[in-house]
């Protein structure tokens, strides 16, 4: 005979609990909407909790969904919920032990290292949107929370340097810089010099790459932009705001994107150990 009230369904985890979450909500929609609620346990670490938990679900006539890897936890569990006729659903542990036979090898019986792969995933998402909002120097503001700051002429690959950096969890503004605009105040307050590179480049290979840009663009290579007048006086200008600033400096001249980024973590993983700075080292590994 069906069962004419809900269902309820402890998830107990000595994490977050999702994983058991999901499984549970997709066995759940199996069944009449509104049939099944799930209350979570998180974060169990104490057999105390167990037992108070088993309890409820006995009183509850419910059952218990878990994902505990750490053996003495899931072993009290289960124990405590046969002695209490409480239907536990171990929903990792023969994951687990199917790994285990195939590998070899012991399972690290650790909570929550999935969650801080996520961690790492949800750090380089961040970083892409930080690297897409101060972009070209869109925003002064983000200078200040900027992990590094890359500064130079047009076309010396300040944004696709940004973004390969960003995949790397590195949050990154760039600022372009242009005779006739002022760069950003918060580069001579508030950011630490150790903490900005300036990009160099060559005068014939930014002509080059400049009168190929306005090609592309259906543009005359004759335009101010590509001219050698222009080209010195924006390079003169930029290493006087090198100068001002005092900070490293990087030719990008016959580099590609991937081998300038190795000099900048290079350069950065160093002066962060040797000058304790906030550059965070962990990003560089």
């Amino acid at each position: 005979m069906a069962k004419t009230r809900g269902l309820v369904v402890y998830i107990v985890s000595d994490s977050v609990g999702e994983t058991a979450e999901f499984v549970v909500r997709a066995a759940a929609s199996q069944f009449e909407p509104g049939r099944v609620e799930l209350r979570r346990v998180s974060h169990v670490q104490d057999v105390a909790v167990i037992d108070e938990t088993v309890a409820s679900a006995a009183e509850d006539d419910g059952i218990i969904a878990f994902t505990v890897v750490v053996p003495e936890l899931r072993e009290h569990l289960v124990q405590a919920a046969n002695r209490a006729g409480v239907a536990a659903v171990d929903i990792m542990g023969p994951v687990l032990s199917a790994f285990e036979r195939v590998l070899g090898e012991r399972p690290q019986h650790k909570a929550g290292l999935v969650h801080q792969l996520d961690a790492d995933y949800f750090r380089r998402v961040e970083a892409i949107e930080f690297a897409v909002k101060y972009d070209d120097g869109r925003d002064p503001r983000g200078l200040e929370r900027a992990d590094l700051v890359l500064l130079g002429v047009s076309r010396t690959s300040k944004t696709p340097l940004s973004m390969y950096l960003a995949h790397r969890g590195i949050r990154v503004a760039n600022v372009p810089l242009v005779p006739e605009v002022q760069p950003p105040e918060p580069l001579f307050r508030s950011v630490h010099r150790d903490c900005i590179i300036g990009l160099t480049i060559r005068p014939d290979k930014l002509t080059t790459i400049r009168v190929e840009r306005l090609k592309a663009l259906g543009l005359s290579s004759q335009a101010t932009y590509a001219s050698q007048e222009r080209i010195e006086k924006e390079l003169a200008y930029a290493n006087g705001i090198f100068d001002r600033l005092g900070c490293y400096r990087i030719d990008v001249s016959d580099r590609a994107v991937e081998e300038t980024a190795g000099l900048v973590l290079e350069r950065m993983g160093k002066t962060a150990r040797a000058a304790g700075i906030r550059f965070p080292l962990d990003r560089l590994l």
